[in-house]
């Protein structure tokens, strides 16, 4: 009789969590269809256009000439479309600063970009998928170099990149930002790529495939969104980075961040030319982020649901 009792506790208890399983995703279903309202979209669209204020602020300051910028705001615009000029734009592509800065912030992030998401890539399969002596202690180096500030590294390896001659280059600074954004690049893509079934590699292998015909072939297709990601992540990173570059770069390779720093304490009262290259500098990581935003947010995704 006991032991009956028993059983029919253990029955009622298990139905009762199973009807407060139900109860409580019916109540969050609920709270999801009432979140999806008019009310609530029309909350995120103001919250959007708040955020995108100084954006337009920007755009619209770099394109007013510099006694209407000084005389008055930017929004008069809206009520004198006339301000609107091409001028600040015609004279900052004449400065050769500016544009030589543009085209090293390219040679800087263009390079810094490829190398972390390709060997971050390779190691990141090696570290998920390929078996050898001490991989778990490699891997656990690698996450512990996460913690690192960059600025404890600043003084060793400018001793370092001036002892092999590097140091001022465009080189440097590339090297810099690689070493690191590895130990991110290698944990993010190992923790995705481990989350591939072993049976469809196993398959693979059945059928003759090489490591490096699974890792081109299988891995990088199924890993694409978790790449992108990281290309979108590491691009922003360096493109917007100027301690690095105001250490490691001397004035022929500074990258446009440094321009527009060193513009600011030359020229202060020089709004135009800086409101224009403020813009031309932010233009790009926009441009880019919004270029593979459907593979950013099936990155963000895939990692939230593994």
């Amino acid at each position: 009789m006991t032991t009956l009792q028993t059983a029919q506790d253990a029955q009622f208890a298990a139905t009762a969590r199973t009807a407060s399983g139900r109860t409580g995703r019916g109540a969050a279903a609920r709270a999801a269809r009432r979140l999806a309202g008019g009310s609530t979209r029309l909350v995120l669209l103001a919250v959007a256009l708040f955020w995108l204020l100084p954006t337009v602020g920007l755009l619209l300051s770099s394109l007013r000439g510099p006694m209407d910028i000084q005389s008055s705001g930017w929004w008069t615009v809206l009520t004198k479309p006339a301000q609107l000029t091409l001028h600040n734009y015609t004279n900052l592509l004449d400065n050769s600063t500016i544009t030589q800065s543009f085209l090293n912030s390219l040679l800087i992030t263009v390079p810094a970009t490829l190398l972390v998401v390709v060997v971050g890539s390779l190691a990141g399969y090696v570290f998920a998928w390929v078996e050898f002596p001490g991989r778990d202690w490699v891997f656990l180096l690698i996450v512990g170099l996460l913690v690192v500030p960059l600025q404890v590294a600043l003084v060793p390896i400018t001793s370092l990149f001036g002892e092999i001659g590097i140091f001022g280059s465009i080189v440097s600074v590339v090297l810099f930002h690689v070493a690191f954004g590895l130990p991110f690049a290698i944990f993010l893509l190992r923790n995705f790529f481990a989350g591939i079934p072993r049976e469809l590699l196993e398959a693979a292998r059945l059928d003759g495939a090489g490591e490096l015909w699974l890792f081109v072939r299988v891995v990088v297709p199924l890993g694409g969104p978790a790449i992108a990601s990281l290309g979108i992540f590491q691009f922003l990173w360096v493109w917007n980075d100027m301690l690095v570059a105001l250490i490691f770069a001397d004035p022929g390779s500074a990258p446009l961040t440094v321009a527009l720093q060193q513009q600011t304490r030359q020229f202060g009262t020089n709004i135009d030319v800086l409101s224009s290259g403020a813009f031309l500098s932010m233009i790009i990581p926009l441009v880019v982020f919004f270029a593979f935003q459907r593979q950013f947010v099936n990155g963000v995704m895939a990692g939230a649901l593994k």
